[in-house]
């Protein structure tokens, strides 16, 4: 089987509540070019964005009037695969930009397998007709009876549809994303 661990090797597979290396225990603060690159991968991370696309984001935004973070977060909030996932027809992100690339959803009655595709305030998002039977469809359709959304979106159950009512704010997203941070990580 093995031999029995001495003295020596349990201090050796400790896990310990720092870095390993000479350098482990002294405690450096992050810098604040760190807290920002740290706010931008998670961001990307919660999104599943890649970089490339994700500068795109801050491109569109810091062009557009307003305030840039605000314009940031809407624009993420309201990509086809997130929206998908916030009105619980997947339990991830991932997982919605897989159905909608297989063609599982319509807006406003046309097929739209894109997942960054930008949905319009006030646009009807629902199930594929031909995509209902399905066994995935079948097997979330007791859990979209009871699921509850946030403010700016509707669901209904039933029809296996919802609707965006308004755009997205932070406040109503319930993220914890910090866009101040990302915005200045990307104005240096």
């Amino acid at each position: 089987m093995g031999e029995p661990l001495r003295d020596k090797d349990s201090k050796i597979l400790v896990k310990r509540n720092y870095r390993p290396g000479m350098h482990g225990q002294s405690r450096t603060r992050i810098s604040e070019y760190g807290t920002q690159l740290l706010e931008k991968q998670k961001a990307k991370w919660i999104y599943g964005i890649k970089e490339q696309q994700f500068r795109r984001y801050i491109e569109d935004a810091t062009k557009k009037k307003g305030m840039t973070g605000d314009i940031l977060l809407r624009a993420l909030e309201l990509r086809m695969d997130n929206i998908i996932y916030r009105l619980g027809f997947a339990a991830s992100r991932a997982q919605a930009r897989q159905l909608v690339t297989h063609g599982f959803f319509t807006i406003d009655a046309k097929r739209v397998n894109i997942p960054s595709y930008s949905v319009p305030i006030g646009s009807q998002i629902a199930v594929a007709a031909n995509k209902r039977p399905s066994k995935y469809i079948q097997q979330i359709l007791p859990k979209l009876k009871e699921f509850k959304t946030l403010e700016w979106l509707s669901l209904d159950g039933k029809s296996l549809s919802g609707r965006v009512l308004s755009a997205p704010t932070f406040e109503n997203t319930g993220s914890t994303i910090r866009s101040e941070l990302i915005i200045e990580h990307y104005s240096r």
